[in-house]
């Protein structure tokens, strides 16, 4: 047979060649099947040829069943479905997972050159007598070794941060399960998973910020420190570094803070209280919330019961006896003091890098004298002046403090107002204007105007409203005529009494204008009470201070300070007239309830405008204190003067404080009198002997005393008294 196209190109049948024929291609019998065979239905079905038109032949299944077999088909295709894609999200999460850990561990320190890292130094601050009056720092108390505490204190903070800590590997899985399925009930973070060891990594490498990388870092840091450490150790240092609140890390200073004992000493009860505390350090507190720490303390002796760690009877006494915290003794102003001395710490010994015990001239015991003053009189007046705060500062002539109360309740206010609050010193500053005029050649007797006065429109009043016409510059000062100081400030520019008061140690910014003489612009009272002491010392400036020496728990010396003076500020005579006319203020004018029997003092007193404060700034040969009275917000008093409440709060406390000490006389005097020299003419000063003399007729008939009724007779005559 061949096949081929025709020359046209149409198609070209086959031909037979060699004798074939058609009839060589029938079926005989043989080839045929038999009929109803299954080769011949095979063969009936196998010929028909397919047409697309055509129905498929309908399946004898029942119709039910064919539903579910393609639900079950489809349910099939749809598991298989989601456990191929649930299998691909685990293995990228999984791939996120160990690509963050590898980021995070990337960013940590090599852990090779991981070490403990030092605690922050302790500042231990001790008074005049020696005792230690405060501490500072971040961890006040000393390391305790873990043999040394009461078995049940470590077995507190395992049986309520960690029960499984000797069995797991620095990370708990149950625990983080358990605690994140809480929190899922609770809709809300109920329940922490973090070890003790996760939390001790925590607190020494890591901040409290709340990231997941920080949480990342903290779970590799907690499998570091457990390849490292024993489980004890880890304990120790957990113990040692956790922090409690108001300030104390670790159980030693938690135990001192809260119940004034050795952590070696506390009681079943106490070291409960102290393992609750870890959760919420702020608001347990148990100085700040008795009753939520006491709460707390019961569940984690209810859990230390659960653990077998106590026994029923003793949980049940525990937890009927809850521990209390101590009561600070007064109203801890000892603290204002503290956070000053560490505000200049820096200053004078650089950045501390171990312990030091600061030894400084307060004296426990005129502190304790001076907080009760403020606070008693604040408790018996402060409602009837509307008074709400009050502070006062004390110290020698040569400027060391011995007290120093920064406002009548630490706790409730950490501002000092002793030393960062500026306010209007009122009248208590004009000692500045009499000085700068009695350098420029006034003297105590010389007379000047106290009558009403126009400065470019503003037109200062005295505050009783009356003029007492010519008075003397000591009758001016002692009742605190505003006249007279403003026409002395004028008279000898406000540029001198601003240099004046610069000297003699002022550092606030003062404005040079006729009001400066009524004490307008701002200043401390630390400030104004040490530029009072060159008039107690006899002329010497002098620089405030607390800190006398600075050294190290093994006794090297890292400060202490010179006792060079800053050199003269007030002549001698100078000093004399000041403190003739101050001490008046005492005697007969606005300070008269200001009296120390047996002591000569001096003094002045200062009131500003609306009476928002009140002032007085007194002293003796022995001790300088300054009181000032007043309202935060500056609002106005129940006209509340430096006379009344500050001159009482003084009294008290400078009574106290020179009880069984020997009298000093006020510089400028000897035996009790001043060496004034008086205005014979004009306000040219004679010499001495002109002094003795002026007393005229009354010289001649015998009746000007001598010694210690000298400075009677000066002042006679310049009041006017007979």
């Amino acid at each position: 047979m061949a096949r081929g196209r025709s020359k046209s190109g149409g198609r070209r049948e086959p031909r037979f060649e060699g004798g074939f024929s058609l009839s060589d291609f029938h079926l005989s019998a043989d080839d045929r099947p038999a009929p109803g065979s299954k080769r011949a239905a095979q063969g009936a079905r196998s010929s028909r040829k397919p047409q697309y038109d055509e129905e498929p032949e309908p399946s004898r299944e029942p119709p039910q069943k064919r539903r579910d077999k393609t639900q079950r088909g489809k349910k099939r295709s749809g598991i298989g479905r989601l456990i191929y894609w649930g299998v691909v999200a685990s293995l990228w999460l999984v791939i996120a997972i160990v690509g963050i850990v590898i980021w995070v561990g990337a960013h940590l320190p090599a852990i090779q050159s991981l070490e403990i890292p030092k605690r922050p130094p302790t500042v231990h601050i001790v008074g005049l007598d020696g005792t230690e009056i405060a501490a500072r720092g971040e961890m006040a108390g000393s390391n305790v070794p873990i043999g040394a505490l009461p078995p049940y204190l470590p077995q507190a903070f395992i049986a309520i941060e960690d029960r499984r800590f000797y069995s797991h590997f620095g990370v708990d899985p149950a625990g983080i399960a358990r605690a994140f399925a809480a929190n899922i009930m609770r809709r809300g973070v109920s329940q922490g998973g973090s070890t003790l060891t996760q939390q001790l990594a925590k607190n020494l490498f890591l901040t409290q910020e709340r990231t997941m990388s920080r949480k990342l870092a903290e779970v590799e840091l907690a499998l570091w420190l457990e390849r490292k450490y024993t489980k004890q150790q880890i304990l120790e240092l957990y113990l040692n570094r956790v922090y409690f609140g108001s300030g104390a890390y670790g159980v030693e200073a938690a135990a001192q803070k809260y119940f004034g004992k050795s952590a070696r000493a506390v009681t079943l009860a106490e070291a409960a209280m102290l393992a609750g505390l870890v959760k919420s350090p702020s608001r347990l507190a148990p100085n700040r919330n008795p009753d939520g720490a006491q709460t707390r303390a019961r569940l984690v002796i209810a859990a230390m019961a659960d653990m077998k760690f106590v026994t029923e009877k003793q949980a049940k006494i525990a937890s009927e006896k809850p521990a209390e915290s101590v009561r600070p003794q007064g109203a801890g102003t000892i603290n204002y003091v503290a956070d000053w001395i560490m505000e200049v710490l820096d200053d004078l010994v650089g950045p501390l890098e171990q312990d030091v015990i600061v030894e400084t001239s307060l004296d426990p015991k005129l502190q304790a004298i001076a907080e009760t003053a403020i606070i008693d009189e604040l408790a018996a007046k402060s409602g009837k002046f509307n008074v709400s705060q009050g502070a006062l500062v004390a110290m020698t002539p040569q400027g060391a403090v011995r007290a120093l109360i920064g406002g009548r309740n630490y706790a409730e206010s950490q501002f000092n107002r002793a030393t960062a609050a500026k306010r209007q010193p009122g009248s208590a500053f004009k000692p500045f204007v009499y000085l700068a005029a009695l350098e420029r050649g006034l003297r105590p007797d010389s007379v000047r105007l106290d009558g009403p006065i126009n400065v470019k429109g503003w037109k200062p009043e005295n505050y009783t409203h009356e003029y007492f016409g010519q008075v003397t510059l000591a009758q001016a000062l002692s009742m605190s005529l505003n006249t007279v100081a403003v026409r002395l400030a004028l008279e000898v520019g406000p540029q001198s009494v601003m240099r004046t008061a610069y000297r003699l140690g002022i550092s606030s910014k003062l404005e040079p204008n006729a009001s400066l003489a009524l004490g307008t612009s701002e200043v401390s009272l630390m400030e104004l009470t040490g530029a009072y002491a060159p008039l107690a010392n006899g002329g010497m400036k002098v620089s405030p201070h607390v800190v006398e020496r600075v050294r190290t728990q093994e006794g090297k010396i890292l400060y202490t300070r010179s006792g060079e003076t800053l050199g003269r500020v007030i002549e001698p005579a100078y000093v004399a007239m000041m403190n003739l006319m101050m001490q008046e203020t005492l005697l007969s004018g606005t300070a008269r309830k200001a009296e120390i029997p047996g002591w000569p003092a001096a003094g002045k007193t200062g009131t500003t405008q609306d009476f928002r404060d009140a002032w007085f700034i007194g002293y003796t040969g022995h001790l300088i204190a300054g009181v000032w009275l007043g309202n935060d917000d500056n609002s106005p008093t129940r006209k509340t003067t430096g006379g009344g409440l500050p001159v009482e709060v003084w009294t008290r406390f400078m009574r106290a404080a020179h009880q069984s000490v020997p009298v000093a006389a006020l510089p400028g005097s000897e035996g009790g009198a001043f060496n004034v020299p008086m205005a014979g003419s004009g306000d040219t000063p004679p010499n001495a002997n002109d002094m003795m003399q002026a007393g005229g007729a009354q010289a001649q008939r015998g009746s000007q005393p001598s010694g210690s009724g000298l400075d009677t007779w000066l002042i006679d005559r310049l009041f006017g008294r007979r």
